[in-house]
């Protein structure tokens, strides 16, 4: 049986990652795919921005206590997310200029509150 919480917690998820593409798409980036699942790990958003292709990580926190949540991406996370866009790329043929940006998300929906990091994660 699933846990009433959990399948909140993914709901919420669900709406704070789509407005996060939302409010990026209003900053002039374009949606690519969402939720990619992919060995490696999962993919927020895949965006371009212009002739970039963007993995943007979603981080929320419903307020900043305890630190912004950006602060919550490890170096592990980092190496996981490199992975798998670097998977994403292999399986779709794609050799472009790349970047990995995160978005950190505070507050309740519909009262968020965003910190765009552009290029925020070096991939080597």
């Amino acid at each position: 049986m699933l846990n009433p919480r959990a399948i909140f917690s993914r709901h919420r998820g669900a709406l704070i990652e789509r407005a996060a593409g939302e409010w990026l798409c209003q900053r002039g980036l374009a949606i690519v795919e969402r939720n990619v699942q992919i060995r490696g790990g999962e993919l927020d958003l895949v965006m371009r921005d212009g002739e970039i292709l963007v993995f943007v990580e979603v981080r929320h926190r419903s307020d900043s206590r305890f630190g912004s949540p950006a602060e919550t991406i490890t170096q592990t996370k980092q190496r996981r997310l490199i992975k798998a866009a670097r998977f994403y790329l292999h399986r779709n043929g794609l050799s472009c200029p790349c970047r990995f940006d995160v978005l950190a998300v505070t507050g309740a929906p519909p009262d968020l509150e965003y910190q765009w990091l552009k290029n925020a994660i070096e991939a080597n």
